[in-house]
């Protein structure tokens, strides 16, 4: 993580976000001076060194901003007396989405458990389950011989025994207790009680109509600075509630030779660096999976083979108005 800083009459900040980061050289790829550098991305991220990704000459840098503005990941941030550039009207702006639609979503869950960067934020609240049924149950203390069998069966785990020590040498249960929060009235307890001293009447059913119907309700959202736009959580949603679009359109293949082949298990550099979890190993070869990459190119950097052939056709980078940046942005879209 690096932060310089530049005054004048105008004061510029240049602020590195290591944690956005993901070692796509795209910044490196687009600076006019040569000022950044990326670090050996598959140590990184295989956890074998700590340091950043991308290091920066201070001396040679010339806070121009277009490293912060070509970066879709939010991982470099240029501000001129204070005032971020993406907030600026005359820069560029990428024109993405990561965006959960609240009114239709369910809250089930699926779309945080598949998201490869953590970038989903979710609560859920549940009603209480001891209001969707009714019924009664008692245990007859005098009946019961403390066997354990309800305790045992109950699928709630509703029933306790406890030993409440009555001599010095006291040590089997002589305590039931039923947590009413707990049961369901199913009537297992009640049927394998050898004693009969259990008494359970389920009266769900007979109040089905007074009883309020379940509802979940909760929160979510997505953490843009963070997100990288792979569209797991899109794909995986049952009911179409998020919507995601990629920075970039294109394609990703492999180009073997007889010299150069993928080393597939024994490398999986591609796979180790991808941040989409888009990439696979099948039968010894790596195969990426267009739907959920971001064509963001860790993958081709780290190929020590250098098999891997980038193409991208367009990207949803707007409102460059400087000829000089959209003859350099543009460079993005040629083959890497």
């Amino acid at each position: 993580m690096f932060n310089i800083e530049r005054s004048g009459e105008e004061h510029r900040r240049l602020y590195y976000n290591d944690h956005n980061c993901v070692g796509c050289g795209i910044c490196v790829d687009t600076c006019p001076t040569d000022s950044l550098r990326l670090g050996p991305i598959v140590p990184i991220a295989r956890g074998l060194i700590e340091m950043d990704l991308v290091s920066v000459n201070k001396d040679s840098c010339v806070f121009c901003g277009l490293c912060s503005i070509a970066c879709p990941f939010d991982s470099l941030s240029l501000s001129i007396n204070g005032t971020d550039v993406k907030d600026i009207k005359s820069y560029p702006v990428w024109n993405v989405e990561s965006k959960v639609d609240e009114e239709n979503c369910i809250y089930c869950g699926r779309c945080r458990s598949v998201c490869p960067q953590d970038s989903i934020i979710f609560k859920r609240e549940l009603p209480n389950p001891a209001d969707l049924v009714r019924g009664e149950i008692d245990i007859d203390d005098e009946q019961c011989i403390f066997c354990s069998f309800c305790a045992d069966m109950c699928p709630a785990g509703a029933i306790t025994l406890k030993n409440i020590p009555t001599t010095s040498n006291d040590i089997v249960n002589n305590s039931i207790e039923v947590d009413l929060s707990k049961c369901i009235f199913c009537g297992i307890c009640k049927r394998v009680c050898p004693e009969s001293a259990i008494k359970q009447i389920c009266s769900t059913c007979m109040y089905s109509d007074e009883i309020e119907i379940p509802k979940v309700s909760g929160e979510i959202f997505i953490l843009e600075s963070s997100c990288v736009n792979c569209s797991w959580c899109s794909e995986i949603c049952p009911v179409d509630a998020i919507s995601i679009s990629k920075p970039f359109e294109g394609t990703l293949e492999l180009a073997e030779t007889d010299e150069n082949i993928c080393k597939g298990d024994s490398c999986h550099a591609c796979q180790d660096v991808c941040p989409c979890n888009a990439v696979t190993i099948v039968d010894g070869k790596s195969i990426t999976n267009l739907d959920f990459c971001n064509l963001c190119g860790a993958c081709v950097t780290a190929c020590p083979q250098n098999i891997r052939v980038l193409s991208r056709t367009s990207m949803k980078l707007d409102n460059i108005n400087s000829d000089s940046w959209n003859e350099i942005l543009n460079t993005l879209l040629v083959g890497k």
